[in-house]
Parts: structure tokens; C-alpha cells; sequence
């Protein structure tokens, strides 16, 4: 169903109409417009219903509330074996900064945010803030709308970039940055997985010279969030690998990157896949394979055989008289070296 902001946001629509009155009283002038709330405000959901049983159309005007409770302190987790010293080192970035589109188009997902906090303005200063921060010879942004924008912020610090937008009605994209004198493009990939038949998310894949000697090729990605449809999870990360041992083949074998939101769990049996090379789908629900759907489903899922169609055999495995998926990098997570997971 499509989403309208300005609905979603509205005061009461009658030009000039009193402020709300309480409940049962009636309006100071004949003829003026009645305003009731609700009697139902659902639980941690900050929004006001008001109706006006006087209108024709008996439309229910919704507005949102940002709470009065502050944002949520971002917990860091270090990795006890990193280290960033030497010349030879180079520190990646990897953050879904959430497209501007896509915060005022769903505002229902964040119900627990102030709306002061969502504003782009305010996202932007914060985000350019963080990055500025850690300042990384590396950063891959996902859900990126706004490119141009964070485009000039980042060539202010000696950044180039590459961005790869989503088809369809999408706005978003993923985008890359570098430092310019440290690392240079040698060559540049990008992946539309919409030509696959995988939806409308895209995946870059770059090869990079550092200091003028070492070679590595980077992936970049933003998987479908859809926690039903691993099948098609699957096939984008496994079309991105790849490419991605394709394109460092290509440079004599140079070693691989992987950064993103995959939108899956480091429990989940994406992860395992992407550490273990391999994957028997039919052992597997679809719905389950990303550890994101929450759904009752998973606590029956024992007791069903599982069903896949030819399309979603093939949209994972690449064939749909394959039921194992599989990938040739051998892959270390950098979740690895941490006692405490987090999504991936």
C-alpha cells in the first residue's frame, strides 16, 4: 500500500480550526468544526487520531508525535586483534545510513524515534560528523539518496566516489568513497540485480591500489531487507561473491573485501554460508535463512518439510535442479574476533 507523508503528518485539516477540544465538549461558535480524539492510542505508538464526525468523507486524520524519550546511545564493540598501525593497513567503513526517502516515506517503522532525529538536516551533520571521526581510508554507505550532498562533504576531505543507484521506484543506492591519496581505482563493477530477476537492489564491486603497491578488490552491497525471501538473499550475495572472485582472478588472485548490510544475523544460516562455502537450501526454510523473520512460523519450522519452488531453487543456487548453493572464497568474518554479535 503506498504510504502518504503528508497524511501521515497532518494537524487537523480545517483552516483555521480551534485546537482540539477535550473529549465531550462542545465547539465555542455554531458551525465550527468538531475535533474528538480517539479513544484507542495503541501502546509505544506515537500518534493522534482525530476525526471530524461533522465532514462528509469521514476521513480519519493521523498525526505523529516524536517521544520525549532521548536517543538510544550507540554501544561500540571492539575487536580485540585489530590493529590500524603501518603504512600497509587500511581502515574500511562500512554504515547504512538510511535513505532520507525512505525514513519520511515509513515513518511507521520508527515509532520510537523523535521526528527531530529522522530530519535529514540533523542526519546529515551527524553522519558527516561520524565518518569525519573515524576517518577511514575506506567508507561503503548503503541506502544513499542524497549522494550529491554527501558527494561534496566527502570531496571537501579528499574523498573520490562512486555511487550505483536502485531501479524502479527506488532512490536509493550504495556508494563508495576513498581517500585519494592512499588508494586509487583500478577498476570499477556494479551489479543490478533487477537484470537477474533478484529484485531491485544493487552491489558494487571496485579493485583498489594501495600506496602504489598492494591490490584488493571491495564489494559493496545492500541485500533485500524481505526476511521472507532468503531465496533471493542468497542469490544477490552469492551472484556478488562471484564477482567479485571473477574480478580478483582477473588481477592475478588479489585478496577480497566484503562489506554491507546484509541484512541477515551472524547465527543465521546466510552467515554460516558465507563462512562455510556451502549450503543445502532444501534443509532450510526461506523464510528463516536470514534470522530476521520473527514470526511464529520459525517455532513450527521443525516439524515441516520444507517447500521450494524451481524459482526460488534457482534464485538461490543459481539452477533449479541444484539444491546446494556455493562460493569459492574462503571468508573471515571480522565478527570473528568479537564476544559480542551484532547483526551483519
Amino acid at each position: 500500500m503506498a504510504y502518504n507523508p503528508s497524511r501521515a503528518r497532518l494537524s487537523p485539516p480545517a483552516p483555521a480550526a480551534p485546537r482540539p477540544r477535550k473529549r465531550g465538549r462542545s465547539p465555542s461558535a455554531p458551525g465550527a468544526a468538531v475535533w474528538r480524539a480517539s479513544a484507542y492510542v495503541a501502546p509505544f505508538d506515537h500518534r493522534r487520531r482525530w476525526q471530524d464526525p461533522a465532514g462528509a468523507s469521514g476521513r480519519v486524520w493521523q498525526g505523529y508525535h516524536a517521544p520525549h524519550a532521548p536517543v538510544p546511545y550507540r554501544r561500540w564493540v571492539f575487536a580485540d586483534e585489530a590493529s590500524t598501525s603501518g603504512s600497509d593497513a587500511c581502515t574500511i567503513m562500512s554504515y547504512n545510513i538510511l535513505a532520507d526517502n525512505n525514513a519520511r516515506n515509513h515513518p511507521d517503522l520508527y515509532l520510537d524515534v523523535p521526528w527531530d532525529a529522522l530530519r535529514w538536516d540533523s542526519r546529515r551533520r551527524l553522519i558527516i560528523h561520524e565518518i569525519r571521526h573515524w576517518d577511514s581510508d575506506l567508507v561503503c554507505l548503503q541506502e544513499v539518496d542524497r549522494f550529491q550532498e554527501i558527494a561534496a562533504e566527502m570531496k571537501n576531505r579528499g574523498y573520490e566516489c562512486s555511487f550505483k543507484g536502485r531501479t524502479g521506484d527506488a532512490k536509493d543506492g550504495c556508494a563508495t568513497f576513498w581517500k585519494s591519496e592512499r588508494l586509487r581505482l583500478l577498476e570499477e563493477d556494479s551489479i543490478d540485480f533487477s537484470e537477474f530477476n533478484l529484485r531491485n537492489n544493487v552491489a558494487q564491486v571496485l579493485v583498489f591500489e594501495l600506496n602504489g603497491t598492494q591490490k584488493f578488490v571491495l564489494g559493496n552491497i545492500h541485500v533485500l531487507f524481505n526476511p521472507k525471501r532468503g531465496d533471493v538473499k542468497m542469490g544477490q550475495i552469492r551472484m556478488l561473491l562471484e564477482r567479485a572472485n571473477a574480478l580478483a582472478g582477473k588481477w592475478d588472485g588479489i585478496p577480497i573485501v566484503l562489506a554491507g548490510d546484509f541484512n541477515s544475523t551472524p547465527e543465521s544460516a546466510i552467515y554460516k554460508f558465507l563462512s562455510t562455502m556451502k549450503l543445502n537450501v532444501s534443509l532450510h526454510d526461506r523464510r528463516q535463512l536470514s534470522g530476521l523473520d520473527s514470526s511464529e512460523f520459525g517455532l513450527y519450522c521443525s516439524l515441516l518439510n520444507y517447500g521450494w519452488s524451481d524459482e526460488e531453487v534457482r534464485n538461490a543456487t543459481g539452477s533449479s535442479n541444484v539444491m546446494v548453493a556455493s562460493h569459492p572464497l574462503k571468508l573471515s568474518s571480522s565478527y570473528a574476533m568479537l564476544k559480542v554479535y551484532s547483526c551483519a
